[in-house]
């Protein structure tokens, strides 16, 4: 199920899977987007129901509660791409949490996307730096951001995503990608829609002034 906000024949498309709680937050974090980039764009924001199944790109098991994680992300980026099509315009793919994670994943599958913008990704996810460096990332622009809290927490999976974060920008700087890393106040639960409209606004702007420089 798709929600749609901004312009539909606005140059810049942003790309965002999405649950119900992050729904309820969409007004505010489309609203922060047009005060730190004052462009015009359109938000397609994708109702993700299995999330830990859709946005998982190979098998994993539970790290918190018995849900095991599954491989539905290529399933769920072929969705995504039949709203990419038109090459003219700028597509920009990001999310929150394990959605963050999926839009870092789907820049190694394609080069639609011209930035990932990664607000607090699940980098604990098994295997994910490791796939990171065996592989070529096709975009030009990453935002990363982590809660300063999120790598304080009991599970030792979950707490190793500071580390992780810190790995994936050090290989992304390596690599020559424009990559940004920010740490937040607070832990994983807080301000998501105001941390994604960040994540959002730093890549289109950083992608605003390349093609101002063109």
């Amino acid at each position: 199920m798709l929600t749609e906000y901004g312009n539909v024949n606005a140059p810049i498309v942003l790309i965002q899977m999405i649950d119900d709680h992050d729904l309820e937050g969409m007004e505010s974090e489309v609203a922060a987007i047009r005060d730190q980039t004052g462009a015009d764009f359109r938000l397609i924001a994708s109702r993700v129901r299995d999330w830990n199944r859709e946005l998982s790109p190979w098998t994993a098991p539970a790290v918190f509660g018995k849900e095991n994680f599954g491989n539905g992300a290529p399933d769920t980026l072929t969705a995504v791409l039949k709203y990419c099509t038109d090459r003219e315009k700028t597509y920009i793919i990001g999310g929150y949490s394990l959605a963050g994670l999926f839009a870092l994943w789907a820049a190694y599958q394609t080069d639609v996307f011209s930035g990932v913008a990664a607000a607090s990704p699940s980098m604990w996810f098994p295997g994910f730096v490791d796939y990171m460096r065996e592989n070529a990332m096709h975009t030009d622009h990453v935002y990363l951001s982590l809660g300063d809290k999120e790598e304080k927490v009991r599970n030792p999976v979950m707490a190793a995503v500071g580390e992780r974060i810190r790995e994936a920008y050090d290989l992304l700087e390596e690599r020559k990608i424009d990559v940004r890393l920010e740490w937040n106040q607070g832990n994983h639960f807080k301000d998501a829609d105001l941390r994604t409209a960040k994540a959002f606004a730093s890549v289109m702007n950083s992608a605003m002034d390349k093609f101002r420089q063109i």
